[in-house]
């Protein structure tokens, strides 16, 4: 057998590790005592997963504590420190600091990512092009997906919506909406909604961000959803009404949802960081019940948003750890729930982005290996990745922590134990 054998790893959830060989960028087979190939390594029982998908995260204002804070911790006062902050931002800036958030997710094993990016007369499309540029030298490791979106308003920010048809033109991948911001928020999803058709693109929207359940977007978007035959092609971010919701009103988001077939994106860090300011106790958490929409058939994503900027000055863009938090906001303990969570960082956000994938013969040889038996374990542990590959090629590697015992002697193998023979 030619190419690479990995040998003794777990594969959906199987007790029982078996052997993937990989030839040319695909797994080739999968099987016990496969034959010996020219390059083998020992995969020592991990267990293989297509990887985590980030499907809502900020790489043109990331890591830009240093620059600008939030005073009120609102998430008003975030938007207008970061609107400010980005009048300094140049493409060389954006571009260094998404390459930084970018090689944290890599080693974290993220390989998909969808991204939002701000256009409007100030920034113009500096950030898009620094991020066109990212998504294409960053290929070898992860697909980036750019999602342009108005965040400090469409219609009443004369130009925003010229510079978002330009974006499309050029390669944005789909289109974003933050009605919250907007002077004529029904208004902007209309336009959203027909300049998203004229493209041919999805659209996710920034939505309900605050805890007044007495008004909301959501039906308008439901709504505009099936008027445009656009079902399956569009998701809602924080919707941090959802948490403010009685059990009864909450099963009618859910039906809402359902029938228009709207995915649901919580960011968890970002809503608990900013919702809730107002209260001095038993402060609400604002973050929406993602899990039970994803009981009852909803695409359902949880996500990391921000990273180390005004929204969240906190991340390490580890989705393990983000579900794992999810996880503690709302309680849920049992294996099936730790197995939602886990499902929440893989499979459905890799449905949203339409990069739905399987470890099985004939796919890209494209996953990533975690010291684990099950994705729920992933989640409560918070289980870092040892290894990823895309396409054949290995993208990272990091060596587990070892107890250096007296007796002991400093040896530090190769954490994939790969053999090449001549």
């Amino acid at each position: 057998m030619s190419g690479l054998v990995i040998r003794s790893v777990l594969v959906d959830g199987a007790k029982t590790a078996v052997d993937v060989a990989v030839e040319s960028g695909k797994i080739s087979a999968i099987g016990v005592d496969l034959p010996e190939s020219p390059e083998e390594v020992d995969g020592k029982g991990v267990l293989l997963v297509p990887g985590f998908v980030e499907s809502h995260l900020h790489l043109d204002k990331a890591c830009i504590l240093d620059r600008c804070r939030n005073e009120t911790g609102t998430l008003e006062g975030a938007i207008s420190s970061v609107a400010e902050a980005k009048k300094g931002f140049s493409e060389e800036d954006v571009y260094d600091r998404g390459r930084k958030v970018l090689e944290k997710a890599i080693v974290q094993g993220t390989n998909a990512i969808r991204t939002h990016v701000e256009i409007d007369p100030g920034i113009g499309l500096t950030g898009f092009h620094a991020i066109q540029r990212l998504k294409q030298d960053f290929s070898w490791a992860l697909d980036l997906q750019i999602c342009v979106f108005p965040q400090e308003g469409l219609l009443n920010n004369p130009g925003t919506a010229e510079l978002l048809e330009q974006a499309l033109t050029e390669g944005a991948d789909l289109l974003g909406g933050c009605p919250y911001t907007d002077s004529d928020p029904k208004g902007q999803i209309a336009c959203l909604f027909d300049m998203a058709q004229r493209h041919d693109v999805d659209l996710d929207f920034h939505l309900d961000f605050d805890l007044d359940p007495s008004w909301r977007h959501l039906d308008e978007i439901a709504r505009q959803t099936v008027a445009y035959g656009w079902q399956g092609r569009v998701a809602i971010g924080h919707v941090t009404k959802l948490s403010a919701l009685s059990r009864e009103d909450l099963l009618e988001a859910v039906q809402i949802l359902k029938t228009a077939d709207i995915a649901l994106t919580v960011l968890p860090s970002t809503d608990l960081f900013l919702m809730g300011r107002g209260s001095e106790n038993l402060v609400p958490r604002g973050v929406a019940p993602a899990h039970i929409f994803h009981e009852h058939g909803v695409c359902c994503t949880v996500a990391t948003n921000n990273v180390l900027n005004p929204f969240t000055p906190y991340g390490d863009c580890s989705l393990p750890r983000m579900a794992n938090l999810y996880a503690n906001v709302h309680q849920l303990g049992s294996e099936s729930e730790l197995e939602a969570c886990f499902e929440m960082v893989t499979a459905a956000p890799r449905r949203l982005i339409n990069k739905a994938y399987r470890i099985e013969a004939g796919q890209d040889a494209t996953f990533v290996a975690l010291p684990a038996s099950s994705g729920n374990q992933i989640v409560s542990e918070i289980i870092r990745p040892v290894w990823g590959m895309k396409n054949g090629k290995f993208t990272f590697e990091q060596a587990s922590a070892r107890l250096l015992e007296p007796s002991g002697t400093l040896d530090i193998p190769s954490q994939r134990g790969a053999v090449r023979v001549s």
